[in-house]
């Protein structure tokens, strides 16, 4: 049997473009039970992971082991930066599931994520979370979680809300920035390609958005694991790119600095911004670039 909650809202985090450790939450384990008594409390406020999620009790120990609040609420803070991703409508239902489960009084445990939640939220999440260095952790590993014969926490069906529409929402590798340079220059050497490209096309592909460069008109600064075929006609990608906007691509005939990995075949952005400068000064930032020791 299926439990249904309320609507749950993206949160306006955000997540630094690349690099640091794994997070600590990914050593933590699945807890299905616990020896000790399990008991309500208040969800914090401060708690940024599961704000706005619709109820106002969890249960602890929490699905992950956490025996009190400060514990549920350093860990869960490792995974705040993933919900600007906006990778899965119920990224934060499925996570909140985890470190802060609803509390019923007719229940005395914890209510699991349906093992079809934690399918969809892998689907979306893992291709950015790869982006960045962090595989899907082990610890959620959906074979843990009950079918939905079983009393658990659904994925959201088509009616309980409309996705996004594109202009209400930012792509996250395209968040405004206030001092790009300085993002570039000291995230450079944590990702597998960066380059300054002049955009020949774009265009949506099976919800991503495919960008198309200039051949002429690029500066490659890293290009690790680019085979022959991506040196003479790369093409870039910006998963769930349909879904979301993206001011700082611009157009055919813009100049942006880029930065991403290689994920499953693709060459996946991960940061970009526009060049608003002048010539003169985009030449003096490529040669700052190029005294880098990486």
């Amino acid at each position: 049997m299926e439990l249904l909650l309320g609507p749950f809202a993206l949160l306006l985090a955000a997540w630094s473009c690349c690099g640091g450790s794994s997070p600590p939450a990914f050593r933590h384990r699945l807890v299905h039970g616990s020896s000790g008594r399990s008991s309500c409390k208040p969800l914090p406020s401060s708690m940024g992971l599961c704000r706005g999620v619709g109820y106002s009790e969890m249960r602890l120990p929490n699905l992950l082991g956490h025996d009190s609040v400060k514990e549920a609420l350093q860990q869960a803070a490792s995974w705040v930066p993933l919900l600007t991703k906006q990778c899965h409508r119920d990224t934060q239902k499925f996570l909140c599931s985890l470190f802060a489960p609803v509390c019923l009084s007719e229940l005395e445990q914890p209510v699991l994520p349906c093992r079809a939640l934690c399918e969809a939220v892998r689907g979306g999440c893992t291709p950015v979370m790869a982006a960045f260095g962090f595989p899907w952790p082990e610890m959620l590993n959906c074979s843990r979680f009950p079918q939905g014969s079983e009393l658990c926490i659904p994925p959201a069906g088509p009616e309980d809300r409309p996705e996004p529409r594109r202009e209400d929402a930012v792509c996250a590798a395209c968040l405004g920035r206030g001092h790009g340079e300085e993002e570039f220059l000291e995230n450079v050497c944590t990702q597998d390609f960066a380059l300054k490209m002049s955009i020949k096309s774009l265009s949506g592909v099976g919800g991503d958005l495919k960008v198309v460069l200039e051949s002429k008109s690029r500066t490659l600064y890293r290009q690790d694991g680019w085979s022959e075929e991506d040196r003479k006609g790369p093409v870039l990608w910006l998963p769930g790119g349909g879904a979301c906007s993206c001011e700082e691509l611009g157009g055919p005939g813009s100049v942006v600095l880029a930065m991403g990995r290689r994920v499953a075949g693709r060459l996946v952005l991960s940061w970009v911004w526009r060049w608003r400068r002048g010539e003169k000064e985009l030449r003096k930032f490529s040669r700052a670039v190029r005294k880098l020791q990486c």
